[in-house]
């Protein structure tokens, strides 16, 4: 079978390479053959987690924000037709364009439709419509679809007529890490951390006018950037150098380092409010951060009874709830275990795959193939507020 939609294995880019990163290999563990199809340079050759058993191939496409994932899925879909695999899992809708040259060469298609791209602030007005178009291709031509939230499954079922099987992203137990030597100062002091890429739809530049706030008492952390610097960046650094509490640490590329920030924060801020299962979110469970989330649906269906407060995009808001529960020892210990208990029942990478390998074996679901043929062509999505899915905004 061919995993084709990626930046290719193993890779740390994002939620879809981590999902690949479990699955190729427990897809080779059952005796199935896994191509994983990525972009030059992007795979880790020297990766201690490398399964040798899974075949990694490169294609060729063009680096650009707007044309990557349609060039190299576009490419790695033309050489999967040439190998022609039993199926194909492809990754994001976008890629909806290619799912008939799959069908012609007999090839079945399992595609996780990520969340609603042509939702987020992040495009323009052509991305989103091609994006919107690459989710109408999708419900046509899929033979399966995946979604990672039930809210994002109920979505497509409004919009475009067909359904699928929810499988989410899992998270890996960690126990508790010890803080790394650069953030020793932050040991048995309470304070507030916030993940994420430096974009407006995350929540980043409320959570910086709660953070004067939380820090007149409280330490607080900041990892992430907008990765080409820009109003963001030059906030966050100047907030840091007015007020000693604040530690912005920018992109952190050592896994180590940032669970054990999960591991050690009294309250962690989930900003993002866009769909569905955060694989951030879902990390950050596993290692028992206690947990005040944007108020969004997804992040309600994640978190459930487990989050210390759902909260509107709000500074007051946001400083209120994060102030409150970092004056609160018991109240962090309580979520600690019960936030861990949750990821530990529904969020695993073992169910995960094994979901997966469930959905790679089955038919074509008669469900999406009766209704694609009855899909709509891409509405406005206007009536997204009446339907519980969040105004544009990126993961």
């Amino acid at each position: 079978m061919a995993i084709i939609g990626t930046r290719g294995y193993p890779s740390y880019y994002g939620g879809f390479e981590t999902a690949v990163r479990h699955l190729a290999p427990h897809l080779a563990e059952s005796g199935r053959e896994v191509t994983v199809y990525g972009r030059p340079g992007q795979e880790r050759d020297d990766d201690p987690a490398l399964d040798t058993r899974v075949i990694r191939r490169t294609t060729r496409g063009a680096e650009s924000k707007s044309l990557s994932t349609l060039t190299f899925g576009l490419t790695a879909t033309l050489d999967a037709v040439r190998r022609r695999p039993d199926a194909a899992l492809v990754m994001n809708c976008a890629n909806g364009f290619w799912l008939p040259l799959l069908r012609a060469a007999g090839i079945r298609s399992v595609v996780n439709v990520d969340g609603l791209e042509w939702e987020r602030a992040k495009w323009g007005r052509l991305a989103r419509a091609v994006f919107r178009a690459g989710a109408w291709c999708t419900a046509r031509f899929a033979d399966q679809l995946v979604f990672d939230a039930e809210a994002i499954r109920r979505y497509w079922e409004r919009e475009f007529g067909v359904t699928g099987t929810m499988i989410p992203y899992g998270g890996s137990e960690v126990g508790t890490l010890p803080l790394s030597a650069d953030d020793a100062h932050l040991t048995g002091k309470p304070f507030a951390l916030v993940v994420a890429r430096f974009v407006p739809e995350n929540t980043i530049p409320e959570f910086l006018t709660a953070a004067e706030r939380i820090a007149e008492r409280h330490q607080v952390v900041v990892v992430g950037s907008s990765g080409y610097g820009g109003e963001l960046d030059e906030r966050v650094a100047a907030l840091a150098t007015r007020n000693p509490r604040v530690h912005w640490l920018g992109h952190v590329a050592d896994d180590s380092r940032l669970l054990a920030l999960w591991c050690h924060a009294s309250a962690y801020f989930h900003g993002h409010s866009v769909g569905g299962t955060n694989p951030a979110l879902v990390q950050a469970m596993h290692c028992g951060a206690p947990t005040v989330a944007r108020d969004t649906v997804y992040n309600r269906e994640v978190l459930d009874d487990t989050g210390a407060a759902f909260v509107a995009a709000e500074p007051d808001a946001i400083a209120t709830a994060v102030i409150d529960l970092l004056d609160d020892r018991d109240r962090q210990r309580s979520l600690r275990r019960r936030v861990r208990d949750r990821a530990r029942a529904v969020y695993t990478w073992d169910a995960v795959c094994s979901e997966y390998e469930r959905a790679l074996s089955l038919p074509p679901s008669t469900t999406a193939s009766d209704q694609r043929h009855g899909a709509p062509c891409p509405s406005s999505g206007a009536d997204r507020v009446e339907q519980g899915i969040p105004a544009a905004v990126e993961r």
